[in-house]
């Protein structure tokens, strides 16, 4: 079939709907779902079992190539799903992101003209500080097929990660391969090695290296476990060396035991000019200059004074907990994660921080128990999960009355749909900045100021 691409999926994936006669001679439509295409594009595809309603299909040719098409630099691309656009533009890329966001909050009856153009990268490239690599059954490391969860495509290189992170990976995978570890078959439930999480701070240099397996490093492991220690020393900058047993059937990276080979259980990271202890399984943004760039535009859109109480809601390990301390009479931080809320009173001591409290409770419980001893806030501020605060949390937010909201978000649909529930409480949004935190990738971060109306 030859199509026309008229859209996006949510995956960052071509969009054509055409239509072709079924057994009985019937016109019906067939949606196709073609990765690695752009809007605007004519591309030959071959599609097996056409009768259904759906299919998903790589393209043959490109006949009309969009003006935005470049040449993908990884040679992964075409399998790895870690990146989705790398085919595309970096300025078609962040027009696209910021079309998106406006026609979100269209879609929700707000102004698309509050909605700023997108800040991307001067270099959109070795931007992350934390990858998750996963073995395969035979041993080899590196990251998923593109929409086949089970096929791990073996790591040569990883353009989005630092050269460092891809060295001591690389340094990981030969290491298997040399004592014959198996890695773990997701099927049969069985099998060693799990997943390689890479971590690094693009300020002090410093690396994490953990990786999940399915049992401890003593006895018949502890010669190999000996060995990944001596062959980790030549690279300096890996001050953190775990081993963590992973059981739970579930395909995901967490730990029921940890095991400190070497070095500290934690490493040292610096944002905006605050010191962060970051563990293995702590939240912290892997884009640290765009990060930064969140925190300075959420300083200055929401202008805090030193006469304003604030509250953090979702503060995790206080990101932006410390930087706005610095700049208010006090504040409160809630985040439900205990492991973050000891971090973030840990990172504000370390910063010489005195005027927190941070309280480890849900969200919409916290804010009554901050109320209650903190009283009404100048200043609330949320940075929430994917899925949003959700419709209770928002309401919470606005019978609790603050002059102004700060809502940084890595979802622009639950974004929208969030502050629409601030409406009647006598709200009105007043601009929103996309951020580019993942370049090639279809995720887009926001920072917004929601005022009340006067």
């Amino acid at each position: 079939m030859i199509v026309d691409i008229n859209r996006l999926d949510y995956k960052g994936s071509g969009w054509a709907e055409t239509w072709r006669e079924n057994e009985l001679g019937n016109e019906k439509k067939l949606k196709l779902n073609i990765p690695q295409t752009l809007p605007g594009e004519k591309v030959k595809v071959t599609v097996d079992e056409p009768e259904r309603k759906r299919r998903k299909a790589l393209a043959d040719e490109i006949i009309k190539a969009s003006p935005e098409r470049v040449e993908a630099p990884c040679i992964h691309f075409e399998k790895c799903g870690g990146c989705v656009w790398q085919h595309w533009s970096y300025e078609g890329q962040l027009k696209y992101k910021t079309d998106h966001v406006r026609h979100m909050i269209e879609e929700q009856g707000f102004d698309p003209t509050l909605v700023h153009d997108t800040i991307g990268m001067e270099e959109p490239w070795r931007y992350r500080n934390k990858m998750e690599f996963t073995f395969s059954s035979d041993g080899s490391l590196g990251l998923h097929e593109q929409g086949n969860f089970r096929s791990i495509i073996p790591l040569e290189t990883c353009l989005i990660a630092s050269e460092a992170m891809v060295e001591v990976s690389l340094a990981v995978s030969e290491w298997v391969k040399d004592h014959q570890l198996s890695g773990y078959n997701k099927d049969l439930h069985e099998g060693l090695l799990r997943h390689l999480m890479v971590r690094q701070s693009f300020a002090t240099g410093e690396i994490m290296l953990a990786l999940y397996a399915t049992e401890g490093p003593e006895q018949s492991l502890q010669k190999a476990a000996d060995d990944l220690i001596a062959r980790m020393e030549k690279f300096f900058n890996v001050k953190s060396l775990l081993w963590l047993e992973n059981t739970d059937w579930a395909d995901r990276a967490q730990a029921e035991k940890i095991h400190l080979l070497a070095g500290r259980d934690f490493i040292y990271d610096e944002m905006a000019g605050y010191r962060f202890r970051l563990w293995f399984d702590t939240f912290f943004q892997t884009n640290p200059a765009q990060a930064e760039k969140l925190v300075e535009l959420a300083l200055k859109l929401a202008q805090p004074s030193y006469s304003e109480n604030m509250i953090d809601l979702f503060c995790g390990v206080g990101t932006f907990s410390l930087p706005f301390a610095n700049s208010v009479k006090k504040l409160a931080g809630i985040e439900i994660v205990e492991s973050s809320i000891e971090s973030a009173k840990r990172n504000a001591e370390d910063n010489d921080i005195t005027n927190t409290t941070f309280l480890a409770k849900d969200a919409r419980n916290g804010i009554d128990q901050i109320l209650e001893s903190f009283g009404k806030p100048d200043l609330l501020m949320l940075d929430p999960p994917r899925s949003g605060a959700g419709g209770k949390v928002m309401r919470r937010i606005g019978r609790a009355q603050p002059n102004r909201i700060v809502y940084v978000s890595c979802n622009p649909t639950t974004f929208a749909e969030d502050i629409k529930e601030l409406e009647d409480f006598g709200y009105s949004l007043k601009v929103v900045q996309p951020v580019d935190l993942f370049p090639h990738t279809v995720h887009v971060e926001l920072v917004s100021v929601i005022e009340k109306k006067v």
